[in-house]
């Protein structure tokens, strides 16, 4: 069976071309290839022996996932659905702005976590992505965007904020992580490469020794309480051990802070004295606020908080002295926003997922 190429980082590939009896410049060669050119085609390998792009032929192949649809928003936000197998795809969403263009790409076939608010969540799960299936999103979406009159490329920034939880798919994302970052195939900056994740601890430290790049903890509550119910895995590690393990991974960090994103939903997690009870719980954690408008999805449970409110609940983390922003809505028009990616998933876990109708409301979310 060939081999995809795409599921290898710049190690991987060395050493299966050592197998092969290459020399490991060819496996730059070709990385260069296959991720800087956005070449799939071993024929059109100029520089390479003929031989051994005979030999690629018959034992390999640059196979990324395919894509099934390709949407347009009225802003710009650009929303790829891809083909993953056996009646699964993920969502990838490029975001365009003035001084930078971002693609949000998927780690996982649905997600296993089950956050209270999120649409994924509700679909269930099926299976981890490859590592081939992570980095051809940002394969494919380079050859769909081109680059720039200069010639650099229009995706600046990528950051594994779609489908799944990325930490849960550890030995698949760290390969496609150190592509993004290697000078041979994407040459992108720790800085400005960001995994997303809801606390899973363990795995937070091992990212901070294998390729720490820039983290976003997705936090929604200040307290155990709240937040046992919003994001279950807080049942497993809780605030304490979670603010902990921030704290370690800021000393392999590429940024001098954590991002913490906070999903405002009216009457749960927006009140003033949530504000404050964030400001405590993060005091020795260097921290910035991102705060996310709740965009509905259908039968979820919840509202988006009132534009003042948010304004009301930014000022208390402002005037805390934490730098907070709210993140302005993109794509919703084609449900691309934050919160709204479902693609389509053959859920796998079997899991009773709880009728809407037998959510607790804001009030017993809170007791």
């Amino acid at each position: 069976m060939a081999v995809n190429l795409l599921d290898f980082d710049a190690d991987g590939l060395t050493a299966w071309f050592a197998q092969q009896g290459e020399k490991p410049f060819r496996a730059r060669q070709v990385l260069r290839w296959m991720h800087q050119s956005g070449e799939g085609d071993f024929n059109a390998m100029t520089d390479i022996a003929k031989s051994l792009r005979e030999k690629l032929l018959t034992e390999a192949v640059v196979t990324p996932p395919p894509v099934i649809s390709d949407k347009l928003s009225d802003d710009g936000t650009r929303k790829f659905l891809f083909d993953v197998g056996n009646g699964n795809a993920v969502e990838t969403v490029f975001i365009p702005e003035d001084d930078r263009g971002t693609l949000c790409v998927s780690s996982q076939a649905g997600c296993a976590l089950e956050c209270a608010f999120c649409s994924t969540g509700r679909q269930g799960f099926n299976r981890n992505l490859s590592t081939a299936e992570i980095i051809g999103q940002l394969w494919q979406a380079n050859r769909a965007l081109g680059r720039v009159a200069g010639g650099e490329r229009i995706i600046s920034n990528v950051v594994l904020m779609g489908m799944g939880e990325p930490l849960a798919n550890f030995d698949n994302l760290i390969p496609a992580l150190r592509l993004m970052l290697d000078d041979h195939a994407y040459g992108l900056s720790r800085r400005r490469v960001t995994v997303s994740t809801s606390g899973i601890v363990p795995a937070m430290d091992r990212l901070a020794e294998a390729c720490p790049v820039a983290l976003a903890v997705s936090l929604h509550a200040p307290t155990d309480g709240l937040r046992d119910k919003l994001v279950p895995i807080n049942r497993k590690y809780p605030l304490a051990e979670l603010m902990a393990a921030c704290q370690r991974y800021l000393h392999h960090a590429p940024r001098d802070f954590i991002t913490f994103e906070y999903v405002m939903l009216d009457g749960v997690n927006d009140r003033d004295e949530d504000a404050r009870a964030l400001l405590h719980l993060v005091r020795d954690v260097p921290c910035k606020f991102n705060l996310i408008p709740f965009n509905p999805f259908p039968d979820s449970g919840f509202r988006r908080s009132p534009a003042d409110r948010v304004r009301r609940f930014a000022t208390h983390l402002i005037e805390g002295g934490i730098v907070t922003t709210t993140r302005k809505t993109r794509g919703d028009d084609i449900d691309a926003a934050c919160g709204q990616l479902a693609g389509k998933v053959l859920d796998k876990s079997r899991r009773v997922i709880r009728a809407v109708a037998g959510k607790p409301t804001a009030t017993e979310l809170h007791s």
